[in-house]
């Protein structure tokens, strides 16, 4: 996954694989039956792990502290070599979905799982009083769902971190 993650599909090459999970290469086709099963595989365990740690974050505060926790914690990683690389998944809706269809059908029907998620937490805002803005739920969720590869493709890129956080600053301010 973290081969995936750093280098992108496309760059990582068999014998990468092979050196990174240390099978053989029979071994890696008879197991994964592929480089792009294996891609797929590692992509799903990425996206679930990832779903159960936005839950946890998310389920503790007021709805408005869960939000701005989360968004936090991603500009906060910017320098984090484990994550300094961005998310897998926003990567790949550049690299691969625009061709793959299975990936394209996985990442997108997280992007709509995260508006429902986003939605599910300003609501609860909402009702604790922490979220005063009157849009709809979905219409803010929205909102937060698109700036969330913005917000990681730029962690990637390596934008300079006062501007991560100026730009995080005025996205919270939606809650308002």
């Amino acid at each position: 996954m973290r081969l995936f993650w750093r280098q992108g599909y496309e760059a990582t090459a068999l014998v990468d694989l092979l050196a990174a999970t240390g099978l053989s290469k029979s071994s890696l086709y008879a197991t994964f039956g592929g480089k792009r099963d294996l891609f797929l595989a590692a992509l799903d365990a990425y996206r679930e792990e990832q779903f159960g740690e936005f839950r946890t974050i998310v389920s503790r505060g007021t709805g408005r502290d869960a939000l701005e926790t989360y968004f936090r914690r991603i500009v906060a990683r910017d320098r984090d070599p484990d994550y300094s690389f961005g998310c897998l998944a926003v990567c790949q809706l550049v690299e691969m979905a625009p061709r793959d269809a299975d990936v394209r059908q996985r990442l997108l029907a997280d992007v709509d799982s995260g508006v429902d998620a986003f939605a599910e937490v300003i609501a609860r805002g909402q009702a604790d009083g922490s979220i005063r803005n009157q849009r709809t739920p979905r219409q803010i969720a929205t909102l937060f769902s698109v700036a969330f590869p913005g917000l990681q493709a730029l962690v990637r890129a390596g934008a300079d971190r006062a501007m991560l956080d100026e730009a995080l600053t005025v996205l919270l301010s939606n809650l308002d």
